[in-house]
C-alpha cells in the first residue's frame, strides 16, 4: 500500500460536488439488471464507512424470491394506506399521487438491518450512546448510495413499512433492527432535483443547515 497521500485537486472536489447534487432518491428503475460484478464492488466500497467502535453493525439480506418481494410489497400497500388516512384534503389528493417506491422494478432489493447483539467493537462508544449503532448503518448507506450514483445506478429508499413486519417476513434473528430497505437499479429517468420538490410536496428551505452560534 502506497504511504503517499493523494491529492483530492479542484476538479475532483466539484466532481464530488456535483455526484453529491444528483445523489436522488429514485422511485423509477429500468428492469434491466445491473452486473453482480458491480453490485458487489459498490457493497465492497459501502464497507469503508465508519462505524462506532469499528463494530460494522450491518447486516443486509437481500431479497429475491418472488414469495418474500410480494411480502414486502402487500407491508408497503399496508403502510402506506395508513399514511394516506393521516393526511387531508388537497395534501391527501397530492399524498395519493406520489411515486413512493420502485418495489415493482428495482431488480436489487436490500433489507438493511443493524444488529443489536453486535460483539464486534466490544461495545466500544455504544454504552453511553446506543444509538450511534443505528447511525453507523446510516453512515454506510450513505456511501452505497454515492457509490451506486457514481456508477450511473439510482437507489431509493423504501421507509413506508412496518420494520417488524419486515424483519418477520425476512425470517431476521430479534436482535435486528431494520434500518432500511433499498431499492437498486438502473434508473428510469434521470433529475437533479428531489422528486418530492418536483410534485410540490416540500422544497427545501433556505435555512436548511440549521446552524446556531452560541
Amino acid at each position: 500500500m502506497s504511504s503517499q497521500l493523494p491529492v483530492f485537486d479542484g476538479k475532483f472536489q466539484a466532481e464530488l460536488a456535483e455526484l453529491m447534487r444528483w445523489r436522488r432518491d429514485v422511485r423509477r428503475f429500468r428492469r434491466d439488471p445491473a452486473s453482480e460484478e458491480l453490485i458487489d464492488s459498490l457493497l465492497d466500497l459501502a464497507q469503508l464507512a465508519p462505524s462506532v467502535g469499528n463494530s460494522q453493525p450491518w447486516r443486509m439480506i437481500r431479497v429475491e424470491s418472488a414469495a418474500k418481494r410480494e411480502a414486502i410489497r402487500n407491508n408497503f400497500l399496508c403502510s402506506n394506506a395508513e399514511a394516506l388516512a393521516a393526511q387531508q384534503g388537497e395534501r391527501a389528493a397530492l399524498y395519493a399521487r406520489l411515486k413512493l417506491e420502485g418495489l415493482d422494478a428495482a431488480p436489487v432489493q436490500l433489507a438493511v438491518f443493524c444488529d443489536h447483539a453486535t460483539t464486534q467493537g466490544h461495545g466500544l462508544g455504544v454504552r453511553t450512546m446506543p444509538e450511534t449503532l443505528d447511525y453507523s448503518v446510516v453512515g454506510m448507506i450513505n456511501g452505497l448510495w454515492l457509490a451506486a450514483r457514481a456508477a450511473g445506478l439510482g437507489l431509493g429508499w423504501v421507509s413506508i413499512l412496518d420494520p417488524e413486519q419486515v424483519r418477520i417476513a425476512l425470517d431476521a434473528p430479534e436482535s435486528f433492527k431494520l434500518i432500511a430497505f433499498l431499492c437498486i437499479g438502473w434508473p428510469e429517468e434521470e433529475h437533479i432535483d428531489p422528486e418530492l420538490v418536483r410534485c410540490g410536496w416540500q422544497d427545501r428551505t433556505a435555512a436548511g443547515r440549521r446552524v446556531v452560534v452560541i
